[in-house]
């Protein structure tokens, strides 16, 4: 597994100042949903995004799925995430 933190992770080093060092704001950061493409986890997905529209805008919450649940994630997928989001919920079902 890899983790990429933005305060100290491999994609810090493509971040302004200011967001290195902010604090993840639950209510206005962008989140992404990330499936690890096993059976029913969209589905999970997007009752916890309904979940959370009942606290906050979820204008910003989107969703993606690596290509199948036996591979990793590509590096580019990785590195595009960590890029956009602060704050990546992982799920996994069956």
């Amino acid at each position: 597994m890899r983790i990429v933190n933005p305060t100290f992770g491999t994609a810090a080093e493509n971040m302004s100042a200011a967001r290195k060092t902010a604090s993840v704001d639950w209510m206005k950061d962008p989140i992404i949903l990330f499936s690890n493409s096993k059976p029913n986890v969209k589905e999970i997905m997007e009752a916890l995004k309904s979940k959370l529209s009942a606290i906050r805008n979820v204008d910003n919450i989107d969703f993606i799925a690596k290509n199948a649940a036996g591979v990793p994630a590509p590096a580019e997928m990785i590195e595009a995430i960590a890029g956009k989001y602060r704050i990546a919920l992982l799920g996994s079902a069956d």
